[in-house]
């Protein structure tokens, strides 16, 4: 009790220098609270989002993985020729890809709370149904009959997740982008747009879901362009076989707030929002199967018309827990390696982290500085003050002072000062951490959008290197059923974390009293080193 005692009439003795001490413990301890809060409130965003987030995956053929291995076979000394490209294309054309049936099977596993997919197929329109579109007729050609797409192995025919029938059922064939983009939904859940408020029925009904009746809902700018309405009956046509038509009720229409910039896109207008048609799945299967029928029935001609789908099987899991432990329980269902399992809702989270998670990193080296430095001083002072006490300390210790007790009251000294100015500090921090994070986030954001602005104008085109195409969702292996409707690939902005609610939490002031007691031992170190070798006499002896 004497040692606390003694310390406190101490400090207001030396009330000049533990003022100054105090000012550099307070500095330290509102830069390490907010700090501190920094890296907290991004483990709490991380915690808390990954906690109510509901994790979709997808399985598919890893031809990078398949590409990477035929470079690796390849040895330039013992084949004669150099590279074989047709065996290279061949390889990658004839990629298994999953069926219907495989998915299913594996959306057994328990970790799988609900399973659904939808089918994507390309139809043109005909003289009494046409697509919504702006260019000219001659343009309009060109679009909606491209071929294979550049770059890609067996074009879109060859795309993992191609299904249907016909001549080769894996589509190695060409095959056209069409005029419309039909979707099939295997349940109202794989209807995401209509899930999320994205796109809405604004007259008529949708479809029932296992409906294998041809019924489907068109979009506002459809049914205006081509003066539909409910209860009317539409004609598409297959994009190789303009005789092979198909008739749809329209059982609904339907408005979407999707950007309709794919208009002039690359993949033609057939991926313009407002030339989107959906339909059951099944329906959509029904229109498959008999143009793959029509198609063996054609034997005048070798070439391949059957109409293509794409399949896209999605996994929902209830936490990411289930999400991580899916992999293992389809491998030992049966799921090969060469195939990869990936979310886009996982990538995007971790994407939306990215400036919060830069900030965080940034705030752990500033206080790993602050640190340093503030501990530094607290060593000088601590040091000076030792050295102009030496008398002090000498008579204490003639006295019968033991020099442990004399080092204790010292660092007492030094603990009150700095825990007064944490406590402080921890107040300080407490109700500046959130402005001045979200001020931090907000300038960090601007700084990486920049970034990618300025490396887009450096490259002249929209998508920096990539050219016009964006970045692909996370998890994309070069295969466009591992997309959701082309919708992702457009969707090149990010939706960053830019605001945090609370940084501050029990955590943050136990972590405070921690850097307390470790700046208060670390100061007093030095001191004590050399209470310890004073000699008392000496001292006595030596006062001028």
């Amino acid at each position: 009790m004497y040692i606390f005692k003694n310390a406190f009439k101490c400090i207001g003795r030396s009330l000049g220098r533990n003022v100054l001490i105090g000012i550099i413990a307070l500095i330290i301890a509102v830069s390490a609270c907010i700090g501190l809060s920094i890296r907290q409130a991004a483990e709490n965003a991380k915690t808390d989002t990954l906690e109510n987030m509901s994790v979709t995956a997808t399985i598919s053929y890893d031809r990078q993985s398949a590409m990477n291995n035929i470079m690796e076979d390849f040895d330039p000394s013992k084949q004669e020729g150099g590279f074989d490209r047709e065996q290279f294309s061949e390889i990658m054309d004839n990629a298994q890809s999953l069926t219907l049936e495989d998915y299913k099977k594996y959306a057994s596993a328990e970790s799988v709370k609900d399973f659904y997919y939808t089918l994507t197929a390309y139809l043109n329109g005909t003289d009494t149904f046409e697509a919504v579109t702006t260019e000219t007729e001659e343009e309009n050609d060109n679009t909606s009959s491209s071929d294979n797409f550049p770059g890609m192995p067996g074009g879109m025919g060859g795309f993992s997740g191609g299904f249907g029938g016909g001549k080769n059922p894996m589509g190695g064939g060409k095959m056209s982008t069409g005029d419309f983009t039909v979707i099939g939904y295997s349940s109202d859940t794989a209807m995401t747009n209509f899930q999320n408020g994205t796109t809405s029925v604004t007259s008529g009904v949708v479809f029932d879901e296992a409906t294998e009746d041809l019924n489907c809902i068109i979009s506002e700018e459809l049914a205006t362009f081509n003066n539909i309405s409910v209860e009317d009956v539409i004609s598409i046509s297959n994009p190789q076989n303009e005789e092979e038509v198909y008739e749809l009720t329209v059982v609904g229409i339907y408005k979407s707030s999707e950007s309709n910039d794919l208009s002039g896109s690359m993949f033609g207008i057939g991926q313009d929002p407002a030339n989107k048609i959906y339909l059951s799945a099944s329906a959509l299967q029904k229109i498959i199967d008999a143009s793959a029928e029509a198609d063996e029935a054609n034997t005048d001609s070798d070439e391949e018309t059957a109409i293509k789908g794409t399949l896209a099987a999605t996994y929902a899991f209830a936490d990411v827990d289930s999400y991580n432990a899916f992999e293992n329980e389809v491998r030992e269902l049966g799921l090969d390696e060469a195939y990869t399992i990936s979310s886009s809702d996982l990538s995007q989270f971790e994407n939306s982290l990215r400036p919060l998670n830069t900030l965080s990193s940034t705030a752990g080296w500033f206080l790993i500085v602050i640190l340093i430095i503030g501990a530094a001083i607290l060593i000088v002072l601590n040091i000076f003050n030792v050295r102009e006490r030496k008398y002090e300390i000498g008579v204490l210790t003639a006295m019968g002072m033991k020099k442990g007790k004399v080092a204790l009251q010292f660092l007492v000294e030094t603990l009150i000062v700095t825990m007064i100015a944490i406590i402080i500090g921890a107040c300080v921090g407490a109700v500046s951490s959130v402005p001045v994070t979200n001020t931090l986030l907000e300038n960090q954001i601007a700084s990486q959008q920049q970034n990618e602005n300025n490396i887009e104008n450096n490259f002249g085109r929209p998508g920096g290197p990539g050219g016009d195409m964006p970045s692909m969702p996370g998890g994309f292996s070069g295969n466009f059923s591992d997309i959701k409707n082309f919708d992702d690939v457009f969707d090149s902005t990010a939706n960053y974390i830019s605001e945090i609610d609370s940084a501050m939490n029990l955590t943050v002031v136990a972590q405070m009293l921690g850097i307390g007691l470790l700046l208060t031992v670390i100061a007093s170190a030095a001191s004590i080193s050399f209470i310890m070798r004073y000699d008392p006499l000496k001292i006595l002896a030596n006062r001028d």
